[in-house]
């Protein structure tokens, strides 16, 4: 069984980086795969981005409610998704609010407003290029996700004030030893 993997808090600064591509898809990128799903799981989230574990690579799990149209194929498990080198290459026009939490920063949540629809390009578990027409709830984890890859986090749609007041409560339960598991 694969084992959790430890979660990244805000303030840490490797949530800032850019992740960097992986240059091939293999056996060892497949059980991170795993045990960020694993990871997930157990902190009840949507999605995952390596970065969230520490690991500064291109790489997304994603994983939604029962009842998310996904576009095929249908030959995942339902509603599961890994995102090897991912890259948004469409943005729709409409916009759809929504209210976003993320694992490195538990118990906060933003209302945040972003394209309904994207189009992303990435390599499955396997290796092999993918493209997926995303909407609603997978076109917002997507970007998300795809943003910490990025090294952009919720809290930069956020005014300067705000983001510096979250900021700050998170050194703080950092400091008291109240992040992590």
């Amino acid at each position: 069984m694969a084992t959790k993997l430890p979660l990244v808090y805000l303030p840490d600064p490797r949530l800032r980086e850019v992740s960097t591509p992986f240059e091939t898809v293999d056996d060892a990128v497949r059980r991170l795969a795993d045990d960020m799903f694993e990871t997930m799981e157990k902190a009840e989230g949507l999605g995952l981005a390596g970065v969230q574990v520490g690991v500064l690579k291109r790489i997304v799990v994603l994983d939604l409610p029962n009842g998310t149209e996904l576009p095929p194929p249908d030959d995942r498990e339902p509603n599961k998704i890994v995102m090897i080198n991912p890259k948004i290459v469409t943005r729709g026009d409409k916009m759809r609010q929504h209210e976003e939490g993320c694992l490195s920063m538990p118990e906060l949540r933003i209302e945040i407003e972003r394209p309904a629809t994207v189009t992303v390009e990435f390599l499955d578990r396997d290796g092999k290029p993918q493209r997926l027409e995303a909407s609603g709830l997978l076109a917002t984890a997507v970007q998300h996700e795809v943003d910490h890859l990025d090294g952009k986090l919720i809290i930069d749609f956020l005014s300067k004030l705000r983001r510096d007041m979250v900021i700050r409560r998170f050194k703080k339960l950092g400091k008291a030893g109240e992040l992590g598991d």
